[in-house]
């Protein structure tokens, strides 16, 4: 569900934006109804706050609240104007759970800044590990806890380049300290099968990690063409600090054919040296395949995910939409450390195909997309965002 109301303070806008999305599993279905609260753990969504002129001098005040199935977190960040053709620096410290893009929203576009994420309680700086670590139920239409958590301390420093027509860059640095713990809170090495959680074998890893993203957009009235590139490289600077390199790259092509739209999307990545198993990436669920539970087709080393949607307009404000997602592993989950994917009879390989309807309102545009997985289980997400149609 999204809306986004603007609030006139004095010569200031306040920007306020609400968007979440719901996903229904064939078992929370009538008939018949299961509890309300199952569905509602299954909410996810985000409540954004931006106050372009906090002290009348162009200050940016933007507060970020995130919602998962299995996590929260809440960004808070001060910005003050810099010359455009001046590096764009900030400086962050984040207590996080799991590895998120609200730091890197906050401070998109955006001068110089400082960003804080606390920790709420444990709640918010712990989540279940999932992706990884869960078992696929519900024929894979969904993930199960284990009982494993991870509790993530991060902080560093970061770099943004000046932006050009349509390129975007930056830089960071920052200190991870991770920690996997059970769901009373303690500190655990193992999993319950006595395979290590952590690369290093301990109650914890440590790692710094200099990141590069470059991003490219090329838009117009008949198409667009977006190219996203992050690399990370773990860097031996503290004793015992994971060394390794992470790469993904994420290109999206959509093309207007007539009164319709097409959208494709590649993503791959690669992870080379020291690894944890929760580094793995994931394969699996809303904005990968969909029809999957989080993770539940599969973890590896290497991933590759394709989409593709073709939207038809059906009415003024209405379309409709035909979509396929698939996604593998490449079979690289043997060579994660403990070998999580294949332990828990993740095939590795999957593909969810379906239909959706999209409403575009003055709110935002309303999403009813139903997916079906290769096991035939089906899947019904619900959204409503600001982001509006093709």
């Amino acid at each position: 569900m999204g809306a986004q109301q603007s609030v006139n303070a004095g010569k200031a806008k306040v920007d306020m934006q609400l968007d979440l999305t719901h996903m229904l599993c064939e078992a929370l279905l009538p008939p018949p109804l299961r509890s309300s609260g199952v569905a509602l753990s299954q909410i996810v969504g985000r409540i954004s706050l931006k106050h372009p002129s906090l002290f009348g001098r162009s200050e940016k005040l933007d507060v970020i609240l995130d919602k998962g199935i299995n996590d929260s977190n809440v960004a808070v960040a001060f910005r003050r104007p810099r010359p455009e053709w001046l590096s764009q620096q900030s400086f962050v410290i984040q207590l996080k759970h799991r590895e998120t893009h609200i730091v890197d929203d906050l401070l998109n576009d955006s001068p110089q800044s400082f960003s804080f994420s606390p920790g709420l309680s444990n709640q918010h700086s712990m989540t279940p590990e999932v992706a990884v670590h869960g078992f696929p139920a519900d024929n894979f239409t969904r993930s199960g806890s284990r009982g494993i958590n991870l509790s993530r301390l991060s902080f560093g420093l970061e770099l943004n380049e000046p932006a050009t027509s349509n390129w975007t860059s930056g830089t960071s640095v920052k200190f991870e300290h991770i920690r996997p713990v059970n769901n009373q809170g303690r500190s655990i090495a193992r999993g319950h099968d006595g395979f290590p959680l952590t690369c290093s074998g301990n109650l914890h890893d440590n790692m710094i990690i200099l990141k590069q993203e470059s991003g490219y957009a090329d838009v117009n009235d008949n198409s667009f063409l977006k190219v996203n590139f992050q690399m990370e490289q773990g860097l031996p600077l503290v004793p015992k600090s994971l060394t390794f390199n992470r790469v993904k790259c994420a290109v999206s092509k959509g093309i207007k054919l007539g009164p319709t739209f097409l959208v494709t999307s590649l993503t791959g990545g690669s992870i080379v040296g020291d690894m944890a198993p929760y580094q793995a990436f994931a394969i699996g669920g809303l904005g990968s395949v969909r029809g999957y539970g989080e993770g539940a087709v599969g973890s590896g080393r290497l991933c590759l995910v394709a989409n593709c949607e073709y939207t038809i307009p059906l009415a003024k404000h209405l379309e409709g939409s035909i979509f396929m997602d698939c996604g593998s592993d490449l079979g690289s989950a043997c060579h994660v450390p403990g070998n999580p994917s294949l332990r828990q009879g993740k095939p590795g390989f999957g593909i969810g195909f379906g239909y959706g309807l999209h409403f575009n309102t003055d709110l935002g545009q309303i999403r009813v997309d139903y997916a079906m997985n290769a096991f035939s289980r089906k899947t019904i997400y619900f959204g409503i965002n600001s982001s509006g149609g093709s």
